[in-house]
């Protein structure tokens, strides 16, 4: 069980961070893909164990995700950059542009309205094939991965030091005094 957090958090953690990237190598993609797939398959094989579902529900469920998973990610992306463009904006000590400012702020706005209405499409879809206790389940079952998956990165970002909303301020080095000599 431990290995399928780690792998989830990798391929969460490398999945934004190649999103991050001005240049993404084809080959961390692959990586960020595969590790995805891995997530994503031992996630189902647990929902359909906890939730104990037909292999009807499964399919079903399957095939819901592979039409939302696509969306959802790219929805990330979008608000993943823009996030990053206003963290840019909002340095301290370097006046930001207004007009900047706006846009990634309306930016924002959207993705989370394009990510709501993505929720609740994706729920009516389960209200067809799945119980109102499965539905709930489920939708517990992915918080508590994605709270999981959020604290490892958060955790990954802060040995890495930086991924927070401040600028990374190293100390400076001390310098002890030496003897003081006079001329």
């Amino acid at each position: 069980m431990r290995t399928a957090w780690i792998v989830l958090a990798l391929a969460l953690g490398l999945a934004g961070s190649v999103a991050a990237q001005d240049v993404v190598d084809e080959q961390d993609t692959t990586g960020a893909e595969l590790l995805r797939a891995e997530v994503e398959r031992r996630f189902a094989e647990r929902v359909k164990s906890d939730l104990g579902l037909s292999d009807d529900q499964m399919n079903k469920l399957k095939a819901t995700q592979e039409r939302v998973g696509p969306r959802r990610r790219q929805l990330f992306r979008e608000g993943l950059g823009y996030r990053l463009a206003l963290r840019n904006q909002m340095q301290p000590g370097i006046a930001a542009n207004p007009d900047s400012v706006r846009v990634y702020m309306d930016g924002i706005q959207r993705v989370r309205a394009a990510q709501l209405a993505l929720d609740q499409e994706e729920d009516r879809e389960w209200s067809r094939y799945l119980t109102p206790v499965q539905r709930a389940r489920l939708y517990e079952m992915r918080q508590r991965l994605l709270n999981r998956v959020n604290a490892l990165r958060q955790g990954r970002q802060g040995r890495l030091g930086g991924g927070g909303d401040r600028p990374i301020v190293r100390p400076r080095p001390r310098v002890r005094p030496g003897p003081t000599r006079r001329p």
